[in-house]
């Protein structure tokens, strides 16, 4: 949303956050837990922590002086080590513990913090602007390009990509777990579904060559939304 302004629903109540700090729009947001806080990822560089109860800022996670296009917050697996706080957490601050956070950047960047620490995990370069990201696992995770690239990584050894998946050079504009795989949508129109236990790809279909901006799900249904104006909803019961 422009100029910081931050609006969302929780409970039936709309909640209304405006920070003077944040100097540019909202790109995206991550709930963490149960939904007491929210994460958000800022054009500005900044990753900020919200109250959604009181309606306000608990902090500035991390300012990474680069575009924040995405974020993420997942469960980290017991391996992974997140770090220790400098400062005691605020009583606010709700289930951040033993959660990785992370941020898919303009400068070709993608950067895991653990969540309540804010210290860092890794720092990864890819090829070209990261757009999204998302964890499969409490180790792995996703994030998708630019250039068209879909990253694969691995936490505790993130120095080479599990795997780089590249079907078209069109920017990879959403990525979600799905299932044993996950759903990636394109700057082409392209929507697919990559699942490990199959060795082919499910094209979800109806676009034409607009953008699928973001896909999200609910149990058996899928739902897009792209440039062209429409929500799409796909019924994947034979999945």
């Amino acid at each position: 949303m422009s100029k910081g302004k931050f609006i969302f629903e929780v409970f039936g109540t709309i909640h209304y956050f405006f920070q003077n700090s944040c100097k540019e729009c909202i790109l995206d947001t991550a709930i963490v837990d149960r939904g007491r806080n929210v994460v958000s990822g800022s054009r500005d560089g900044t990753v900020r922590l919200w109250d959604c109860g009181r309606s306000a800022c608990l902090g500035v996670i991390a300012d990474c002086g680069s575009s924040i296009n995405g974020v993420a917050v997942g469960a980290a697996d017991n391996s992974i080590n997140l770090g220790s706080p400098e400062q005691m957490p605020s009583e606010r601050e709700v289930g951040t513990e033993s959660k990785m956070l992370l941020l898919a950047r303009e400068d070709k960047k993608l950067q895991c913090l653990g969540l309540q620490s804010r210290q860092p995990v890794f720092l990864f370069i890819g090829s070209d602007a990261f757009n999204c990201c998302t964890f499969l696992s409490g180790f792995l995770l996703l994030a998708g390009t630019q250039d068209g690239n879909i990253y694969q990584l691995d936490v505790r050894s993130p120095r080479t990509p599990v795997q780089v998946i590249h079907r078209s050079g069109a920017p990879v504009l959403s990525v979600l777990s799905f299932r044993d795989g996950f759903i990636a949508s394109q700057g082409d129109g392209s929507c697919f579904i990559v699942q490990q236990d199959l060795d082919y790809v499910i094209e979800l279909t109806g676009t034409d060559c607009d953008p699928v901006y973001k896909v999200a799900t609910w149990e058996k249904q899928i739902y897009t939304c792209c440039r062209d104006g429409l929500v799409r909803r796909y019924q994947l019961s034979d999945l």
